[in-house]
């Protein structure tokens, strides 16, 4: 029976592209799920948007010089494109900046304050007094109260994932000047969740809610459990949606709670575009809402959203909430600031026609219950090993063999024979399986089902061999491509919410748009024939479903990454601030002369140290130097170096060091000889 989906899935901040963690965790779940509802007869509204009031966006406004409205113009046009590109299938993809959603987020606004339903209070709040302005958010950096990282948010720690606010933050910084900021009084709005507390303990721990998934259920359980305070919904901020109430003025709403309402905004403009009722998909309770985050986002999609929707009293309440764990890159967290990432736009335009590729492995490698991490030899391997050599090698098989036997006719079956029958009805049963696995969220483990079935596929045509039963048994033949036929009309049908591309690909090999009606997620499981005989696939040379993906094309990946590394590494490298002054009389003192290593060492029972022998042009003297990690004795021996040599004597390990060899780093942290080498300068030369 039908029924009626809302599909969310959380609203990018339009500070910069959507990278792989964003797919992983948040897009390419959520699309899996709404392309498969609406196979399945469902009416489904897949409902997404720009998120584009976050202060993430102000501060990358400040960097840049421009306005924020120009940072969310740019992002939003980039990370709209790059989803229809990847295939993402939503039925609206809106921004919050749009009017709609301002009038919206403001009504509710409304509501809420019309029903008391928020409190008022002045409190302190961190100020930058050189910024002039108050610290919300991002513009606050400082420790976290919970795990003790230093660099956490005033509003969470990307570390731990915990949510506070900018004031519980230990030792904070304005992000904006650097300064430690003070604390000035100031009046907000706030969501009382403590009133709410009793609701969402009946909701959630007390209710249905045990099927959430675990990391869900435990930090919602941890989060009540610790007990809820206040949250409050306005910020002393000049960009986002103005607080629409006397006292209001200079003031916007928070972030958080304008967000999750442009849920509800991009559905009315939706709504309003195809001819329907938004409120059928909000407020109507034979409607499903589901919401796809990352986990980051548990606590305002599972606490403070549904207070919200409590407290206005009309609204459907999410079922479920499945979110996410962290995709990591090549064994280190994603971080945009670092631009340690997998950007989309970059991938759709370094790997063209490729999406599904990706889609794949972001899927078979899914950080569903655990962080997970995405190497690019695994993305190699699940295309080549995997994607070309199951699943494309029998589709490539099927049509090739039809078209050489029958000119690309679908033969007509001879008797069937045990074998036949068992892998018919295993081709009926993959439907329900693959549901099964959709409808609990465990989309990984419907992707590896899919995969068996064109492993069930390759199997059958590996036993029966109709190369060999064409040249003694044609009918046996033409029943064996006539079950390969029907395993790859399955497939055409069930690929689709996983691989989208491949399905539309193989739709076309299989002459799928000649049918009499298009087949359906049902048919698979229902009917006896998918493609009848007589009927013809696509004629001549099959398109190729999957490439493979060289060495060479990986390595090139691995290179921009390396280089992404250094470049951060160099940016981010701190530079000795200058020493104390010195005159030039304490200059003069320092006696430094070129010379040569002669013999070099390691310490017994030392990791850092070599004894080293050095002709300084006046004597031949011992040094001892902690350079034992950076080079081998024989590295070292007849190098030109620089020699501190008026350096007080000191005994290290019982040797006495007579003089200091001059080392710096380089760009990459690796020790250097600050070395003369100069062709014809002896030994002992001063250097002034």
């Amino acid at each position: 029976m039908s029924k009626r989906y809302t599909i969310t899935a959380a609203l990018p901040y339009t500070n910069g592209p959507i990278h792989i963690g964003h797919l992983a965790g948040v897009y390419v779940p959520a699309d899996i799920y709404s392309r498969y509802l609406r196979l399945t007869g469902n009416d489904v509204a897949f409902i997404c948007g720009s998120d584009e009031h976050g202060v993430p966006i102000t501060i990358k406004a400040k960097k840049e010089g421009v306005t924020p409205q120009d940072i969310v113009d740019k992002y939003h046009a980039i990370i709209k494109t790059s989803f229809e590109d990847f295939g993402i299938s939503f039925d609206n993809y809106s921004r919050t900046s749009a009017k709609i959603h301002h009038d919206t987020a403001s009504e509710f606004f409304k509501t809420l304050y019309d029903k008391n339903e928020f409190v008022e209070e002045v409190s302190e709040q961190l100020y930058d007094e050189e910024a002039n302005q108050f610290l919300a958010d991002r513009f606050v950096i400082g420790t976290c109260p919970k795990c003790g990282f230093e660099e956490a948010y005033g509003d969470q720690c990307e570390n731990c994932g915990t949510s506070h606010n900018a004031t519980d933050l230990i030792n904070p910084k304005s992000a904006i000047t650097g300064n430690t900021p003070t604390l000035k009084e100031t009046k907000h709005w706030f969501l009382p969740l403590n009133k709410h507390e009793e609701f969402l303990r009946e909701w959630i721990l007390k209710g249905h809610k045990k099927d959430w998934k675990p990391n869900v259920y435990g930090q919602v359980k941890s989060w009540i459990d610790d007990g809820l305070r206040p949250r409050a919904v306005t910020r002393d901020l000049d960009w986002g949606i103005p607080v629409p109430v006397e006292g209001g003025e200079g003031k916007v709403l928070y972030v958080w709670f304008d967000a999750p309402i442009g849920y509800i905004s991009a559905t009315k403009e939706w709504a309003e575009r195809v001819g329907k009722n938004w409120e059928d998909y909000w407020k109507d309770e034979d409607t499903k809402l589901v919401h796809f985050i990352g986990k980051d986002n548990i606590v305002f999609h599972c606490i403070i959203f549904p207070s919200m929707l409590k407290a206005e009293g009309s609204y459907i309440l999410p079922d479920n909430v499945p979110a996410n764990e962290f995709l990591n890159l090549e064994g280190n967290k994603l971080s945009t600031s670092k631009n340690w990432a997998v950007w989309l736009p970059e991938y759709l335009e370094d790997f063209p026609n490729q999406q599904d590729v990706l889609r794949y492995t972001l899927t078979a490698n899914a950080p569903e219950t655990k962080d997970n991490d995405f190497t690019w030899k695994d993305f190699q391997a699940r295309n080549n090993n995997e994607l070309v050599a199951i699943f494309g090698n029998f589709i490539n098989r099927v049509a090739v063999l039809t078209n050489k036997y029958y000119n690309g006719e679908i033969p007509q079956p001879a008797e069937f024979k045990a074998i036949d029958e068992e892998t018919l009805a295993a081709v009926k049963a993959y439907p329900a399986v693959i549901s099964s696995s959709i409808e609990r969220y465990r989309f990984r483990e419907g992707s590896q089902e899919l995969m068996n079935l064109a492993r069930l596929g390759n199997k059958y045509l590996a036993d029966e061999e109709p190369w060999k039963t064409i040249k003694t048994d044609e009918e046996r033949t033409k029943t064996v491509m006539f079950v390969a036929l029907q395993i790859a009309s399955a497939l055409a049908v069930l690929s689709e919410p996983f691989l989208p591309f491949t399905s539309n690909k193989l739709k076309s090999i299989l002459n799928h748009p000649e049918l009499d009606s298009e087949l359906t997620w049902e048919d698979i499981s229902t009917k006896d024939v998918l493609l009848p005989a007589g009927h013809s696939i696509q004629s001549g040379k099959p398109e190729l479903l999957f490439s493979k993906i060289e060495d060479e094309t990986i390595q090139k990946q691995l290179d921009k990454l390396e280089a992404s590394k250094k470049a951060n590494e160099a940016a981010n490298k701190k530079v000795e601030p200058q020493k104390e002054e010195i005159t030039f009389d304490d200059f003069t003192k320092l006696d430094l002369r070129v010379g040569t290593i002669l013999e070099a060492e390691k310490m017994p029972k030392t990791k850092k140290l070599l004894v080293l022998k050095v002709d300084t042009g006046i004597d031949t003297r011992t040094i001892v130097s902690g350079i034992a990690e950076s080079f081998s004795p024989e590295d070292v021996i007849g190098k030109r170096v620089t020699v501190l040599v008026n350096l007080a004597p000191r005994k290290l390990r019982g040797v006495e060091s007579q003089g200091m060899i001059l080392m710096t780093e380089d760009e990459s942290g690796n020790l250097v000889f600050v070395n003369p080498n100069i062709d014809g300068v002896s030994n002992g030369l001063k250097i002034s």
